[in-house]
């Protein structure tokens, strides 16, 4: 009786953890009007920011903690989508998944230690890193919830 307990416990663990890995994060938010994130640099235009919802194809996650995630945007670029106030982080196995976030869109200048950290977090090697020498002007998002769809 003991053993069907246990393992009956254990598999609702590995369930709940399952289940953790899609789903909400940060403010609860919804998926409609979100634009697609390679309309996202046109709608942008020349505004330095924009608040916004946005969906798109995750294309890699900090390896670290789940603390941001890359989404591709249009011609195999990639846009850094980062976590209000680092209140919420991802699921690091969501790289491929359809997510939908909220927040603001803006043009920033990351500077060139900020870009070899990301690159240590994505678990980039210290030859990878040490050729990140020169700061770099990108579309660059704060969220302040996701959804990550199934």
């Amino acid at each position: 009786m003991k053993k069907v307990i246990l393992t009956s416990l254990m598999t609702i663990l590995a369930l709940g953890v399952f289940a953790q890995s899609e789903g909400y994060f940060g403010k609860k938010i919804n998926d409609k009007g979100a634009i697609a994130s390679a309309e996202l640099p046109k709608k942008l235009g020349s505004k330095e920011k924009m608040s916004t919802k946005v969906t798109g194809t995750v294309e890699s996650v900090c390896q670290a903690k789940g603390c941001w995630m890359k989404i591709k945007t249009t011609d195999g670029q990639t846009m850094r989508v980062t976590f209000k106030d680092y209140g919420f982080f991802v699921p690091k196995d969501i790289a491929g998944k359809t997510v939908v976030f909220e927040g603001e869109a803006k043009m920033k200048t990351t500077p060139v230690a900020e870009l070899q950290h990301y690159a240590e977090d994505a678990g980039k090697s210290k030859e990878e890193i040490a050729k990140i020498t020169e700061p770099k002007h990108e579309l660059t998002f704060v969220a302040d919830g996701v959804i990550v769809k199934k």
